[in-house]
């Protein structure tokens, strides 16, 4: 990804003390460049294919334009950049070690590859903000769902954050260093050895991005531990099935407090002055009030239950998203740091490249997690892959009248 053929380069120079450094793909055979040549255009495909399912899928599907799937839109366009622009221009150097395309298209490649690689970051951070205030301040967030403005600011600010934290130092560092320390044919970034940049951009594109997303889900797994609790002392407990909404509502065990002691105070202090001096059994009024208990109690516990089991669905979804972030990111980030310490003298040019690749895996695998994930993104993807097998399973879920 970014500093791609930089690192590599560096790493190999540092190791043999030689300029230039031989390309590490020298060291393999014809059959393992071949090899390595399928793979890195297969990835390149998936990337490509997965990604422009889901932007179909948004295209074709209006049941996903809700406004928090529109970030996953966004961060769909930035995978599929990667797939689209970048991985096809680096596949030819890394095998074989020389830039052909000119040293603007370098510039152009790389100005591509950290902001669509960063935005990607960015976006995973918003996807898991958004999740944060829908769990945590469900209210305030259902009230922003008209406004349409909103999550298009945040998507151009990730751009915009993304653009600033690399490019300019990728298109004026020469020139504010008076010269070029990059080869007619090579392209790399100019700060490929300032670990001090590296380490300070690392931290605001990976580090700190961690900790953000950290905090969220802790948040929210907080939030959905304390209702459900509260749901457990108001007498409402889930079924046993995995339906997203509570389909019951058990009576409230002894001592425990009504879900809904307010309402039923008010409904007991109405029926009280209503109520017949009648000695024998409840009179009819009561009866009335009793019932009238009951169904705001089930219909609290439904639409509390059906709200909490809908969070828990979107925690699990975004513990898969970051998860899988963090294990495609966290190596390169660390190795980047190492290198910088020890001068690029005590990593392996193999193993930083391996990381690297990691990167840009990280975009592939995305598209394959909404299905998992989401069941509106597997319909969607079923429709647009199968659309027999869709219009039979909607038939077959029409109700019968």
């Amino acid at each position: 990804m970014h500093n791609s053929t930089a690192k590599t380069l560096h790493v190999a120079a540092m190791c043999n003390e030689t300029w230039p450094p031989e390309w590490p793909s020298s060291e393999f055979s014809l059959g393992v460049l071949v090899l390595l040549a399928f793979l890195m255009v297969l990835l390149c495909l998936v990337t490509i294919l997965g990604n422009i399912l889901v932007i179909l899928a948004f295209v074709l599907d209006r049941n996903l334009r809700h406004r928090s799937n529109y970030f996953f839109l966004n961060l769909a366009v930035s995978d599929f950049a990667v797939g689209t622009f970048c991985m096809p221009l680096y596949i030819p150097y890394a095998l074989t070690g020389t830039w052909h395309l000119g040293r603007s298209l370098c510039k152009l490649w790389l100005v591509m590859d950290y902001l669509v690689c960063t935005a990607s970051v960015f976006n995973i951070v918003l996807i898991s903000y958004d999740r944060f205030l829908s769990v945590t301040k469900a209210v305030s967030y259902r009230a922003q769902q008209g406004i349409t403005s909103s999550p298009a600011i945040k998507m151009v600010a990730i751009w915009v954050l993304a653009f600033l934290l690399y490019c300019p130092a990728i298109l004026f560092w020469e020139h504010v260093a008076g010269r070029s320390v990059v080869a007619a044919d090579q392209c790399y970034a100019e700060f490929f050895d300032n670990w001090y940049f590296l380490l300070c951009a690392s931290t605001l594109e990976f580090f700190v991005p961690l900790l953000l997303v950290t905090y969220f889900n802790m948040h929210i797994f907080h939030n959905i531990q304390r209702r459900q609790r509260r749901g457990s002392l108001q007498g409402c407990e889930p079924p046993r099935s995995s339906s997203l909404s509570w389909r019951f509502c058990v009576s409230p065990r002894p001592g425990a407090s009504s879900p809904s002691s307010e309402a039923e105070d008010s409904v007991s202090s109405l029926t009280r002055s209503w109520r017949p001096a009648v000695a024998n059994g409840p009179s009819r009024t009561e009866t009335r009030s009793t019932a009238l208990k009951r169904n705001f109690s089930a219909s609290f516990c439904s639409r509390t239950g059906s709200k909490l089991q809908q969070d828990k669905k979107i925690a699990k979804s975004l513990v898969i998203l970051v998860s899988v972030f963090a294990i495609c990111w966290a190596p390169y980030s660390l190795l980047m740091i190492i290198r910088g310490i020890c001068q690029g003298k005590c990593i392996h040019n193999s193993l930083y490249e391996a990381t690297f690749w990691l990167l840009w895996i990280n975009s592939s695998l995305n598209p394959f997690l909404y299905p998992l994930c989401h069941m509106r993104f597997r319909m969607a993807f079923l429709k647009i892959l199968c659309p027999k097998k869709f219009a039979t399973l909607r038939s077959s879920n029409k109700p019968s009248f």
